[in-house]
């Protein structure tokens, strides 16, 4: 049976849930952190999938939606997340350290995956906060860059150390042979700020409809080419879901593919 830490004890994990021993543990503000798990040899997922993980609190599991951040062929697993001082998970999962144990529903689902996408030359990933989660796996697998000629990642938050998150990424794939060599210069990245001054300030939202997306990424919303992905608020979903639609994008699933996909699977 297995068993999984609980404030010094071991307690037994219910039926189908897997501990995971924590590994590297980042805090990159004081609103978020990342930490990094051991992989079971068994699971398998897609790159933009989620999966439910959190503490054992009582003798019971308190689990919420995480979307796994790691590219799927590696073999550690990783999680980006929020800090929220009363949230019922992570006022606790901040605090975690080295050694410690999650705990795992090992079924991955989501819709922000190719599979739930129609064949398109340029993908475009809409994030605000730490919705750049699944798209820190998208654009770390080699299947993004045969799918697609171009892949736009845009990243949105209040402040400039937010955005380091996404900035680690980019050093990362420019750093590893490997990814570079599947990554080629395919890959653009767009961060914008709403709250401190910096170089590229505003939401997406508005870089839309004013144009500058357009410009920075090479053209406007166009559903004959374009395929996209979009994680955040659910303010911030529906206000992207709104522009794709009008710009003439079909909203897609896994059972039927289309042009936009959103992802509904919130922290706290």
């Amino acid at each position: 049976m297995q068993m999984a830490h609980e404030a010094g004890a071991s307690v037994a994990l219910p039926k189908g849930m897997e501990a995971l021993t924590v590994g590297e543990i980042r805090h990159w503000t004081g609103r978020t952190f990342s930490f990094r798990t051991n992989r079971p040899a068994s699971f398998r997922f897609r790159s933009g999938e989620f999966v439910m993980i959190g503490l054992m609190v009582e003798g019971k599991p308190l689990l919420r939606a995480y979307s796994i951040a790691s590219p799927n062929w590696e073999d550690a697993l990783e999680f980006y997340s929020i800090k929220v001082p009363d949230g019922p998970l992570t006022s606790r999962l901040q605090h975690i350290r080295p050694g410690d144990t999650v705990v795992m529903r090992p079924k991955p689902v989501g819709t922000l995956v190719h599979d739930a996408l129609l064949p398109g030359r340029r993908l475009i990933l809409f994030a605000t906060g730490t919705g750049i989660a699944p798209f820190a796996s998208i654009i770390r697998d080699p299947e993004t860059y045969e799918k697609f000629d171009r892949v736009i990642l845009t990243h949105t938050c209040r402040e400039l150390a937010e955005l380091d998150y996404g900035k680690h990424l980019m050093a990362q794939i420019a750093a590893d042979e490997l990814m570079r060599e599947f990554v080629g210069d395919k890959l653009t990245h767009i961060c914008t700020t709403t709250r401190e001054p910096s170089e590229r300030m505003g939401r997406m939202t508005d870089w839309i409809r004013d144009g500058r997306f357009a410009a920075a990424a090479g053209g406007p919303l166009d559903p004959e080419t374009d395929r996209v992905m979009i994680c955040g608020s659910m303010a911030m979903l529906l206000d992207h879901k709104a522009l794709c639609e009008a710009a003439g994008l079909v909203e897609g699933s896994n059972s039927a593919p289309g042009q936009f996909v959103i992802e509904k699977a919130f922290v706290d």
